[in-house]
């Protein structure tokens, strides 16, 4: 049985899920970095629903707007020793009972609410354009509308030196704050930059590359109402969710989205019935592959391998027409180019199918 004739779908859908609550604590996190051998912070069931916290790295670039008592407690309690080889703050890990190498975790993120009014972009050393600002670093910060689902700069201003330290705390005395995009509002769309299975690995995987298992694939698509598919690697799959954001376009060529604070709810699925060898997107209208690489053109070869496997293994076209169908009719965009590894993903219609 495929990926798109789920044999469980009627049963999952008369279950009743237990919900849990997963905070964002300094006991419940891990700074920097996935581990196949962490501690669960959380053990559920397939079919359990988590409401749990995703809280930025970036919540010091102001802290008066974007750290309250229990973010300011979680940075005071993870020490910066411990914050490495990557920077993104991962709530979790969430072991699935009975999940194990070989199988797919199917998550459906159903809400993804901002924490606070407040998010900060930042221009970095890792931008795709930072030679051309004279190796110069820039925090914007911007302020959500909560009704207008529209975010607008409130001020800007450069930073001291090189954003090398995850999670520093920019006192507001130390910043010379000027306005910014005035008359500018930007849509806001509530997604995770960063989320995915522990690797089966030796150690610390840093958050920063995307890969198979997941990881920083800043896909602005990642929000509420699509459902990703991450392949386990590891017993217990060992999920964790970070990297907040509250808008982003595709490429990130700055370095960074809006990132800010998230409460994420989620629902997980094992799945047994097909398989798939990196992270699948389903949105209401759409497919999406990605392709991962340290260059642009293997990133893009990765992606349409991905979307060829999918339109043949899923969709029972032959190698032949999957290619025909990917040129008239699949995006290919380019997710992010700031990441360590660069990202394209491959977006096809399903109402293009029959059967769907």
């Amino acid at each position: 049985m495929t990926l798109l004739h789920d044999e469980h779908a009627a049963e999952r859908a008369r279950a009743r899920p237990t919900l849990h609550t997963l905070k964002s604590t300094p006991a419940n996190v891990h700074w920097g970095y996935f581990d196949a051998d962490l501690a669960p912070a959380l053990r559920v069931r397939s079919g359990d629903i988590i409401a749990a916290e995703a809280i930025t790295h970036h919540a010091g670039d102001a802290p008066e707007l974007m750290m309250d008592a229990a973010i300011t407690a979680l940075y005071e309690g993870v020490p910066e020793a411990d914050r490495n080889p990557g920077v993104h703050v991962m709530t979790g890990p969430v072991f699935v009972e009975g999940a194990k190498p070989g199988d797919m975790l199917e998550v459906h993120y159903l809400s993804m609410t901002p924490r606070l009014r407040y998010g900060s972009n930042l221009a970095a050393h890792w931008g795709h354009l930072y030679k051309e600002f004279g190796e110069r670093e820039r925090v914007t910060i911007y302020r959500l509308d909560r009704r207008a689902l529209t975010a607008e700069a409130v001020f800007a201003y450069d930073y001291p030196d090189k954003y090398t330290t995850p999670g520093r705390v920019m006192p507001e005395r130390d910043c010379c704050r000027v306005p910014a995009l005035a008359g500018v509002r930007v849509p806001v769309r509530p997604h995770l930059g960063t989320a995915g299975v522990a690797p089966d690995a030796r150690g610390r995987v840093s958050t920063i590359p995307p890969g198979n298992h997941g990881g920083n694939i800043d896909n602005w698509r990642i929000g509420a109402g699509a459902t990703m598919y991450y392949p386990v690697a590891v017993e217990g799959a060992l999920f964790s969710i970070g990297d907040p954001h509250i808008s982003q376009g595709d490429g990130e060529i700055s370095g960074t989205a809006i990132e800010a604070s998230l409460d994420v709810v989620f629902r997980v699925f094992l799945r047994r019935d097909f398989t798939f060898p990196s992270p699948l997107l389903e949105t209401p209208d759409c497919w999406i592959t990605h392709g991962f690489d340290d260059d642009l053109d293997g990133a893009m070869r990765a992606a349409s391998l991905e979307m060829l496997r999918l339109l043949h293994d899923q969709y029972g076209l032959s190698r032949d027409d999957a290619y025909s169908l990917m040129s008239v009719a699949a995006d290919f965009t380019v997710t992010q180019v700031v990441d360590g590894r660069q990202g394209v993903h491959a977006r096809i219609r399903r109402d293009i199918f029959a059967s769907d």
